[in-house]
Parts: C-alpha cells; sequence; structure tokens
C-alpha cells in the first residue's frame, strides 16, 4: 500500500519501526508438588517388594469385605427356602395379597441387595482411604 503524500501523489512506502513481539511466557497448571515423594509411596511405584506387600493388603482387605457381604446376602437369601421348607404354613402366608415368597424374594430383595451394594462402597473407599492414609503419611 501506498501512502498518499501532501501532493496528493502516490509516494513510497514509509515503514514505522517495529517493535519486537513481546517474550513468549509459558504457563503451567500447578499441580501438587512434593519436595520428596514418601518411601511407601515409592516403594509402590517401584513395585518393590515391600510396595507389593502393601498393595497385596490392600486387595486382600477388599477381597474380605467383598467375601463377607457376600456371605450375609447369600444367607440372607439361602436361609428364605430353607424357612419355607421347614415351615410350610409361612409359605402359604399372604401380605397385602402377596404370598409371603414372592414379597421377600420377590420385591424385598431389591432393596436388599441395593442397601448392601451401598455398604459395600462405602467400606471399600474408606478401606481405599485408609491405604492412601498410609502410604501418603507426613
Amino acid at each position: 500500500m501506498a501512502n498518499r503524500g501532501a501532493g496528493g501523489t502516490l509516494g513510497s512506502v514509509e515503514s514505522e519501526p517495529r517493535e519486537p513481539p513481546p517474550e513468549r511466557v509459558r504457563i503451567v497448571l500447578a499441580g501438587e508438588h512434593r519436595s520428596r515423594p514418601d518411601r511407601a509411596a515409592l516403594e509402590i511405584e517401584e513395585q518393590t517388594p515391600v510396595g507389593e506387600v502393601l498393595v497385596r493388603g490392600l486387595i486382600r482387605t477388599q477381597l474380605a469385605l467383598a467375601l463377607r457381604l457376600s456371605l450375609l446376602v447369600g444367607l440372607l437369601f439361602g436361609v428364605q427356602p430353607l424357612l419355607f421348607a421347614v415351615a410350610p404354613g409361612l409359605a402359604e402366608a399372604e401380605v397385602a395379597g402377596l404370598r409371603l415368597p414372592w414379597l421377600l424374594l420377590g420385591l424385598l430383595a431389591y432393596p436388599l441387595v441395593i442397601g448392601v451394594a451401598w455398604l459395600y462402597v462405602r467400606a471399600a473407599e474408606r478401606n481405599e482411604q485408609d491405604f492412601a492414609d498410609l502410604v501418603n503419611r507426613k
């Protein structure tokens, strides 16, 4: 592009001195920085025998919890057919127009399973938090 001078004729393009572009700034989102990792965290990250023992302990705790709650559910559902076989009069009983076996196994089983699942999740999260506290202790 050309500039028109005072006389209205085309003149040469005058370029203004350019300023250097601003210096680039690197922006990094700050995360949690530790000055040094804890010994237990290093053991786990490096998969040393000590770290394996810590992780195996967490897995064993979670497995024990799952087995205990599975046993509870199995007993609650498994004892009902035995109860109805031993006391056939209970199998014939009706509550709100439904026979007792249908009521217990067909309707009330779902809230029971949901409640046990809720308990399992809470206890498993507590186990994991205890493990994290053990590993990240300061």
